[in-house]
């Protein structure tokens, strides 16, 4: 497994925020996080990722304790890609190639230029080497951000809401890019997500999460209105459309 995650409780003062939060994640799998906004999507990500240390639990990659690695040593084997990116006086190349700064000792060494290249050429980003990235969209932004978690070489990836405010094009493009690095690389990738007909669509699993809790963990395939119904408190249908499953609010 590339993820296990056991018992894991995280409150802020005495807000209990995730409570006894259990789940595996294999290689070469996508899984997206649902629920209602402040069920603690965010917060459940950044225990995952260290940033935020978990009351009780653990958290395994790769049969590696998470909370008990330095920053550094969680940057080998963890990307993360936040829900806002800052904009900066950088190049594309600059900002992606910081992607390596887990691995660089002294300077950056020929194998380091070699993997930001290849990240770039496969996610058809060359034309945009020399740009600055506040002068990029929100999709070629995000993009970068993904390349520059990409180039740590981690087997987890994590993404917090990675097609927020994006057009409906840069939405299809990042989901299908991240698709396809997830079954090339055979690492894991958990998402967090409000659109249900886009994760529905894009990963392997979902865990819905409700009052803290996991209410539902399992395969878009088994995802049924009434579930939906529950978590979100709004009755809807499940359609087909063109081979993939399509949620119609009924109210």
């Amino acid at each position: 497994m590339i993820l296990s995650i056991s018992d894991v409780n995280f409150r802020y003062e005495n807000n209990s925020v995730l409570s006894d939060v259990d789940f595996q994640l294999a290689g070469g799998e996508l899984l997206a996080i649902l629920g209602p906004n402040g069920v603690g999507k965010t917060t459940l990500l950044k225990c995952i990722n260290a940033i935020h240390r978990p009351h009780a639990g653990m958290v395994m990659v790769e049969n590696r304790n998470v909370l008990a690695m330095r920053p550094d040593e969680v940057a080998l084997c963890v990307g993360y890609v936040a829900q806002k990116n800052e904009t900066a006086q950088l190049t594309v190349f600059d900002a992606v190639l910081m992607g390596r700064k887990p691995h660089i000792r002294w300077k950056a060494s020929e194998r380091d230029l070699k993997i930001v290249d290849s990240v770039i050429q496969r996610l058809g980003m060359h034309k945009l080497l020399m740009r600055f990235l506040d002068q990029l969209s929100g999709g070629e932004l995000q993009k970068v951000a993904i390349a520059r978690a990409m180039v740590q070489e981690p087997r987890l990836l994590l993404l917090d809401e990675p097609t927020s405010s994006l057009d409906l094009k840069s939405q299809i493009d990042i989901l299908s890019m991240l698709r396809h690095v997830v079954n090339d690389h055979n690492i894991g990738a958990v998402m967090t997500m409000h659109d249900l007909n886009l994760a529905l669509r894009y990963a392997d699993n979902v865990l819905f999460l409700k009052n803290g809790g996991i209410y539902f963990l399992g395969s878009t395939n088994n995802v049924t209105p009434e579930v939906i119904e529950h978590v979100y408190g709004l009755p809807v249908s499940m359609h087909v459309v063109q081979g993939h499953p399509v949620v119609v609010p009924t109210s």
